[in-house]
């Protein structure tokens, strides 16, 4: 599997395996194993956000996934093998190249304006929602910079008990 064939299967679906927005935590880690967890200075409240390499993941306090994250705008973009074969992938996917992809797997895309601006354009897959966001360095074409599908909403309903431990 190539980085191209993950982004194409995360538009298409909106997810990669078992990682997918209101996914249980504890699936995600039997699956794939323990993440690093990205502490933003002393706190650690929840939402919190887990990486495995290049995969952020966002998990809500009821301990399901609330938002993905792949960063493609890297040189070597790192993915959990467990989920695709292999740990490295080369980075900088260029736009032609990943719309390309999109539509010979039969995934309509459309752009989209809230995330086009100045130095950046952006995509999206118009079954899953997801989001493609390229940047666009002066004088190139544009390069992926960030795919990920909407946020999950959900009554959390663990809001009002005592905060969980991942």
């Amino acid at each position: 599997m190539e980085l191209l064939d993950v982004v194409t299967e995360l538009a298409r679906a909106g997810q990669l395996g078992p990682v997918s927005n209101g996914a249980v935590w504890d699936e995600v880690t039997a699956a794939l194993g323990k993440p690093f967890e990205v502490v933003i200075g002393k706190r650690r409240s929840w939402p919190r956000l887990f990486a495995y390499g290049d995969l952020e993941l966002s998990v809500c306090r009821c301990q399901k996934i609330i938002l993905i994250c792949l960063q493609t705008w890297r040189d070597d973009i790192d993915l959990p093998v467990g989920l695709v074969g292999r740990e490295t992938f080369p980075g900088n996917l260029k736009y032609a190249d990943v719309t390309e992809s999109l539509d010979r797997a039969g995934c309509a895309w459309e752009p989209y304006a809230p995330l086009t601006f100045a130095n950046q354009c952006s995509v999206q897959a118009t079954s899953s929602g997801v989001v493609l966001v390229f940047e666009i360095p002066e004088g190139e074409d544009p390069v992926l910079n960030v795919i990920g599908p909407p946020p999950h909403r959900h009554d959390c309903p663990a809001n009002t008990g005592t905060p969980a431990t991942p």
